[in-house]
């Protein structure tokens, strides 16, 4: 496994949510990126970004690493959700927020 997947799998791997995004939740640096994060604040969930700009070898490996070619790209308990459009169907048919809670993610604090 190289260095770059280890880093993934570690990242994936400490966290319940993360959001692999192009900015911070602060300052999403592209559309898609903002709709994920308003997804994942209007469910009210605890989940840590990584912003894929502030590091190539993330930007590109994430890609390798889940086979799925854009960005950004949500991961639940390890497990690869999909992208922001996924994210969107998934939350307005009520399917995230079952998953969230099925999954025991914490709700922000």
């Amino acid at each position: 496994m190289s260095d770059t997947n280890s880093r993934i799998t570690e990242i994936v791997s400490a966290h319940d949510v993360v959001l692999f995004m192009k900015g911070t939740p602060l300052f999403p640096q592209c559309g898609f990126s903002s709709r994920a994060i308003s997804i994942l604040e209007h469910l009210g969930v605890a989940y840590d970004s990584v912003d894929v700009l502030q590091d190539a070898e993330i930007r590109n490996g994430i890609k390798e690493f889940s086979d799925w070619p854009t960005i950004p790209q949500l991961y639940v308990k390890g497990e690869f959700l999909g992208g922001s459009d996924i994210m969107m169907e998934m939350y307005e048919a009520g399917e995230l927020e079952q998953l969230m809670s099925d999954a025991g993610v914490a709700r922000a604090a």
